[in-house]
């Protein structure tokens, strides 16, 4: 514990954005970095709880040592606080920034409403060793002679790798896009986080030893077959990425998409790729000067608010069927659990309308083209109200629902009825594999990330990557060092 009496003498402090009139200019990162002596100061805040929940399972996935490195950050450590950091967490400079920081709702000081700003702190240290020169690559002394081939290279995949890289196994990635990063890349923003960040974690785990193929669509371009012929052990790490259906009606109109589409494409056009795939819509999705409708209230919904306001939207509406939460919540009843109440992303800051409880009942359109979204207001129920039904002009509607499953090409397809999916209440289908050896029902083949447990954070796909590597390191070794 830094300063035993910090977290009463220090007021809270989060890292400033740049106004939202500036920032929807760009699509590059537009949060200000707190100095490092603020960051210092944040950190002399934590209390060093006897029990501290912001790193056990309600806050931390991945079990980060939160006080231990706080207190490393408070007494100008940098190289110690990165090292203890780098334990628990390959991808911390990820993480500082896309993570949604469960641990900040487990603070003990949230009871107060002032946690520990724990997420810029870890953001800071992550970069501050980037500065230092501290990140560098680490190859295994000792090679096993065994080799791995990890398809996907989401933040699971990326985990696994540098694991079992580090462990001295030969590892082989396979990615069907032509970069690696799966939808860290793909999928999130460049304003939420850069893809030079993804670009030098790749670039180090080369220089352990991890070899990228690119370009190579798993069960598609190359069977599953032969990479369990080939290999000692496969990792399947594919994600989640079948949109959730809908079943709106005029779904099929021009200008109605799923939201990944249209996240995915904007990501290319900024990485300048070219947009022309088989995978993504080819024609171009761009929001300038049109009315946009979002339908869903989750990260993916505010992601699209975000990147349509930068391309020039003239007005966006966010739909979301389920009631206005709270404006504060209860906290003796929900801490230290992630607790519903009213949130206001960095994206909806910029000028969203947001409607609660409204169902969309049906896409309009003239000459196959949208013009209007159908609405009613709904009970706690979710049932229609009768007599308030309301119309909103859109040009462009997109739907951010969720993923219900991985896609149905590919690993899924070829090895078929061998790797057993399953359901939950809610349609969410996954690969049958527990989350102690991750192991599937076709010999050889594990399985970690979102494909696994479905559609979750990019902490809880590190977390998953990491015990899968120790999963096969052991089942390849006999044991492991590597750490749970």
């Amino acid at each position: 514990m830094g300063k035993v009496t910090g977290f009463l003498e220090i007021d809270r402090q989060v890292a400033k954005y740049q106004p939202a009139s500036d920032r929807i200019r760009h699509f590059r990162e537009f949060t200000i970095p707190m100095t490092d002596g603020e960051v210092q100061k944040q950190a002399a805040r934590c209390m060093d709880c006897g029990i501290p929940y912001c790193h056990g399972p309600t806050g931390c996935p991945v079990h980060n040592q939160i006080p231990d490195w706080n207190d490393l950050v408070y007494n100008n450590n940098w190289d110690e606080a990165i090292r203890n950091l780098h334990s628990t967490n390959n991808f911390p400079e990820f993480t500082g920034r896309i993570c949604p920081a469960p641990c900040e709702e487990a603070c003990t000081l949230n009871l107060e409403d002032v946690p520990v700003t724990i997420k810029t702190i870890e953001q800071a240290i992550a970069d501050k060793a980037y500065e230092m020169g501290h990140v560098v690559p680490q190859p295994s002394a000792v090679k096993t002679g065994r080799k791995v081939a990890v398809i996907g290279s989401g933040p699971a995949g990326l985990a696994a790798a540098q694991q079992l890289g580090r462990a001295g196994h030969e590892v082989h990635v396979y990615e069907r896009e032509s970069r690696p990063g799966g939808l860290l890349r793909y999928g999130i923003p460049d304003f939420k986080m850069e893809k030079h960040y993804i670009d030098r974690r790749v670039t180090q785990m080369q220089g352990e030893g991890v070899t990228f193929f690119c370009g190579v669509n798993v069960g598609v371009d190359k069977p599953v077959r032969e990479l369990i012929d080939g290999y000692d052990a496969v990792l399947y790490c594919g994600g989640s990425e079948t949109p959730r259906p809908a079943g709106i009606p005029g779904a099929e109109l021009e200008g109605v998409h799923d939201a990944m589409n249209y996240l995915v494409q904007q990501n290319r056009r900024i990485g300048r790729e070219d947009i022309d795939s088989v995978a993504w819509p080819s024609a171009p999705i761009l929001a300038g000067g049109k009315h946009i409708v979002v339908v869903g209230g989750g990260d993916t919904a505010s992601d699209c608010v975000g990147t349509a306001f930068r391309q020039g939207a003239v007005k966006v509406t966010q739909l979301d069927i389920r009631p206005q939460p709270p404006e504060k919540e209860d906290k003796l009843t929900v801490w230290p659990y992630w607790a519903t109440k009213m949130r206001v992303s960095s994206s909806q800051a910029e000028g969203a309308d947001r409607e609660f409880q409204v169902a969309t009942l049906e896409f309009i359109g003239e000459e196959g083209r949208l013009t209007h979204v159908r609405c009613c207001e709904v009970d706690e129920g979710r049932k229609p109200i009768e007599g308030t039904e309301f119309f909103i002009k859109a040009d462009l509607a997109f739907i951010a629902i969720g993923f219900s499953g991985p896609i149905e090409s590919g690993v899924v397809k070829e090895l078929g009825e061998e790797l057993k999916i399953s359901a939950d209440r809610r349609g969410n289908r996954a690969v049958e594999a527990n989350d102690r050896d991750y192991r599937t029902s076709v010999d050889k083949v594990f399985a970690a990330g979102d494909v696994r447990r479905g559609q979750s954070l990019v902490v809880w796909a590190i977390r998953e990557g990491r015990q899968a590597a120790r999963a096969v390191d052991e089942h390849l070794m006999g044991s492991t060092v590597l750490p749970s």
